[in-house]
């Protein structure tokens, strides 16, 4: 059985999910509805994945076939940068319900720490991360929007039934106490990469201890990122001895094994896949436990190597250097 982690608002995260980046447009539907079909509840999107709409499809499929009842879906959907501002984050947020088809989210998240200038909806949607794409030399334009003022809008949702609970992604222990200096409503959950590459101690052990669920993207580490000339095929933690060695023993995948990983040592995890075979095989790690000289020889596969860092991509890919890491 799959377990899942408490929230302070009582609610429940589910412990594996599906992530939706990188899934494309016209796949989306069909991967929803054959996630569900697999046993998925957790689905985790966001605005600026682009197939939101195509993701809504899918879910009304599933709903009106009877897989599942909304109620026992646990959906998460981020808000983007341009739409900090306090003005900007309802309308974001229905925006997403739209496209979704559904009338409040489980979850929803800052996606990054980096407010950017507002493009209107009918403008560009998603609008992502260049300010005007057609320009001769396009840029990120950034906005002056504190922290402080997108959580008290984000709060608002949360007051108005728009969403059960809010939270971050992408900060670091510092944003974090800062937040929780002045949050009338406190992060349910944190959002980060985190894999054995980058085991993120200090911050899991922090949130944990702040009782923030901590959520897990790219939980494979490099595999997301070979594509987009982010890692290099060289790199592979699914190849790691200890790795290995713990699906030999076990007779599960390494995949299965890093997720397991992932999931024993308190995170939730989102991994990404449109083939059916592999969404089967990632929600089946509820039959087996990695031993202690397990779990402690793939956490010191750490390297504290970071594939998706603002302070890098930003510069690489939109001319524009944004650290949010040191």
């Amino acid at each position: 059985m799959i377990p899942d982690f408490p929230l302070d608002s009582g609610d429940r995260l589910p412990a594996i999910g599906l992530g939706l980046w990188k899934i494309p447009r016209a796949e989306t539907p069909g991967v929803i509805r054959e996630a569900i079909a697999a046993g998925y509840r957790h689905l985790d999107a966001a605005c600026d994945y682009g197939n939101e709409e195509e993701a809504g499809a899918g879910l009304r499929a599933a709903l009106a076939s009877g897989q599942c009842r909304r109620e026992e879906l646990w959906i998460t959907s981020k808000l983007w940068n341009t739409y900090h501002a306090p003005e900007h984050v309802r309308p974001a947020c229905e925006r997403t319900l739209r496209d979704l088809g559904v009338d409040y989210l489980d979850l929803y998240l800052v996606h990054f720490p980096i407010p950017l200038a507002f493009v209107p909806f009918e403008e560009r949607y998603p609008p992502g991360w260049f300010h005007d794409p057609g320009a001769t030399s396009p840029r990120m334009e950034f906005a002056k929007v504190s922290y402080q003022a997108t959580w008290r809008a984000m709060e608002g949702l949360v007051r108005s039934g728009l969403v059960r609970n809010i939270g971050v992604c992408n900060l670091t222990t510092g944003m974090i106490r800062d937040l929780l200096a002045y949050a009338e409503i406190r992060p349910s959950v944190l959002q980060v990469e985190a894999h054995p590459y980058l085991t993120q101690e200090k911050l899991l052990r922090y949130c944990q201890e702040e009782r923030i669920a901590f959520t897990a993207f790219s939980p494979f580490g490099p595999l997301s990122y070979i594509g987009l000339g982010m890692a290099s095929p060289e790199e592979s933690v699914m190849d790691e001895p200890a790795v290995s060695r713990a699906a030999l023993r076990t007779g599960k995948t390494a995949a299965q094994v890093l997720l397991r990983w992932g999931v024993q040592r308190g995170t939730s995890v989102v991994p990404k896949t449109a083939n059916p075979a592999r969404l089967r095989e990632n929600l089946a790690i509820g039959d087996f436990s990695l031993s202690d000289e397990e779990m402690a020889s793939i956490s010191a596969l750490n390297r504290n190597r970071r594939y998706n860092d603002p302070g890098v991509f930003c510069e690489t890919a939109f001319h524009t250097f944004c650290p949010v890491y040191e």
